[in-house]
């Protein structure tokens, strides 16, 4: 997309690879032309996270508004600190729900509602309450682990209990992603944040068949810059 078009983020959760390229993003928006507010969602913290960016870059902030005639960054952002429950938003329905990915404290799924309905997991362990939030859904967006793979993570990482605990215990294992799409009746699920990611022995029919012991529709692996079209009735 064109980045000067960014008008919404909504982040998950504060975890580094969920936020790290955040700051980046905006300000790479921005000196391609961004001329119109971005909104940034997200849970507890984020506010200080992204004034901890606009700090680390103020060198370079300075020089590009001095010398290149931008518009300050920071009159561009709003920063909106959410909770669970309804997002306020001008063209759609937006929800968030408040899901288990310990240690984290604040960690939401959403739910997006517009001439169609899309449901994004977020990082969550297993996580029943994501049924009735998902529910009729055209679209579950999930996180998903396939077990076999995390002793492939450890060896690549040096990792050990502690490592493999966390990954056994805060994402859902694709099996399971599985339930909650065919309990949740969404119309296609779509896998993303895989754990391993990049194992090759794993291709897109074992994470394929293994959501399918329980959701009987469609099945998407996620890809780097896949679009998922909806036709709209």
């Amino acid at each position: 997309m064109a980045l000067n078009s960014l008008a919404a983020i909504f982040i998950t959760h504060l975890h580094s690879d969920h936020i790290l390229e955040l700051g980046g993003l905006v300000h790479t928006a921005w000196v391609s032309g961004l001329q119109t507010t971005i909104h940034i969602y997200g849970p507890e913290g984020i506010a200080e996270y992204w004034a901890g960016f606009l700090q680390a870059m103020s060198y370079d902030h300075h020089l590009r508004v001095v010398d290149d005639g931008r518009v300050p960054l920071e009159t561009l952002v709003t920063v909106h600190t959410i909770a669970e429950g309804v997002i306020p938003h001008d063209s759609l329905r937006i929800r968030a729900l408040l899901v288990n990915h310990l240690p984290v404290n604040f960690a939401y799924a959403y739910r997006f509602d517009g001439y169609r309905s899309v449901t994004f997991s977020g990082d969550t362990t297993f996580h029943p309450p994501l049924i009735d939030f998902a529910r009729g859904s055209d679209v579950l967006v999930h996180e998903a682990l396939l077990p076999e793979g995390v002793e492939v993570i450890l060896t690549r990482t040096g990792g050990g209990d502690k490592l493999r605990h966390h990954l056994m215990a805060s994402h859902t294992t694709v099996s399971d992603v599985g339930r909650i799409a065919a309990g949740a009746g969404v119309g296609r699920l779509v896998l993303h944040h895989l754990v391993p990611v990049d194992f090759p022995p794993l291709t897109d029919a074992d994470w394929q068949e293994s959501a399918a012991l329980h959701f009987a529709g469609p099945v998407i692996v996620g890809k780097d810059g896949m679009e998922i079209a909806l036709q709209q009735s």
